[in-house]
């Protein structure tokens, strides 16, 4: 008889295990493709920051990363998208400042969803420092000089920006406001490669522009740069000053790229993507990659950290808005 409940329990332990199986390997994340939703079109921080790191991801995890660019009305055409995506995981978006943290506030009557309930961030990965620029035919090398030069042009000076109610439009009706600069805004249609051509030739006077669109021109002096908004000083432009240390802190942005998923992804999945985020970050062709675009890696420290960072910002912007006081509609 021992024999035969033996082989019997035997049996049945390999029953029991088939029918686990299927279930276990279900619950396995990742166990195929994830999709990141990026809201611009290719060659952006976003997208550049997805596939960059994607490259990684695809090794740690074990299943393809696939990039899909959907541009358009603010970032919230990929918002809308990943909001109505199943929360298991396979479908994200790369944000970043101006589609996750200002669109919903800005652009809030716009979006079909409540952002707050809709969206999670996962971990936030870069951020790109700003230049102050101005045009090189203006004697000015300093801030200062450059200030005391705008008062002498009333009415006559204009920056330019991607576009009214953008970061860069908040930030610069900041910085003219405590400069005591009468300034008029230009909004360019076709981005920073507008603005940069527009004030090289002197059609626009300054503007904030990221330090890796715009290192190479300041370094032939195609532009010149008169501050850096950032935490402290770049390496490869020791003399350039930070926006706080010319008696501007707080004004300019150092443009960020976050990680985030449908509400109501499950904890797990998010700790998995978190870590598996983080730990690219760390990987020598990351690390090269982003150094030579002087794009820094600063990831948040947890999921938790991620949802405050995101709030904060959410916060800042908010009241630069409000502060701002545009209308859109003019």
């Amino acid at each position: 008889m021992k024999p035969i409940k033996f082989v019997l329990g035997v049996l049945l332990t390999l029953a029991v295990a088939q029918l686990q199986s299927p279930a276990q390997a279900q619950d396995r994340y990742p166990s195929k493709p994830i999709k990141i939703l990026i809201p611009f079109g290719p060659g952006g921080a976003p997208d550049i920051v997805a596939r960059v790191v994607g490259e990684q991801l695809r090794a740690s995890l074990g299943q393809g990363i696939v990039v899909e660019n959907k541009p358009g009305a603010f970032g919230i055409l990929a918002i809308e998208t990943l909001a109505a995506a199943k929360p298991d995981g396979y479908t994200l978006m790369m944000g970043n400042v101006a589609t996750n943290a200002m669109t919903p506030i800005i652009h809030r009557s716009k979006l079909k969803i409540d952002y707050a309930k809709s969206v999670v961030p996962i971990v936030r990965l870069t951020r790109i420092p700003s230049f102050l620029t101005i045009t090189p035919s203006i004697p000015a090398k300093t801030a200062a000089e450059f200030v005391a030069w705008a008062k002498q042009q009333p009415g006559q000076v204009r920056y330019n920006t991607a576009g009214a109610g953008s970061f860069v439009h908040l930030d610069l009706i900041a910085f003219t406001r405590k400069a005591g600069i009468e300034a008029t805004h230009i909004p360019v249609k076709s981005g920073a490669a507008q603005m940069m051509s527009d004030l090289m030739r002197g059609d626009a006077h300054f503007t904030f522009m990221n330090v890796a669109t715009s290192a190479g021109q300041v370094r032939s002096g195609g532009l010149r740069a008169l501050a850096i908004a950032a935490d402290k000083r770049l390496p490869e432009f020791p003399d350039l000053p930070t926006m706080a240390e010319i008696g501007y802190a707080g004004i300019g942005t150092a443009q960020w790229q976050a990680l985030f998923a449908p509400a109501g992804t499950p904890d797990a999945v998010i700790e998995t993507l978190h870590k598996a985020v983080t730990e690219a970050l760390k990987t020598e062709p990351v690390r090269a990659h982003f150094a030579k675009l002087f794009v820094q890696i600063d990831p948040t420290a947890s999921p938790a950290q991620a949802r405050s960072f995101l709030r904060d910002e959410m916060a800042a912007w908010g009241k630069a808005w409000t502060e701002a006081n545009i209308n859109l509609d003019d």
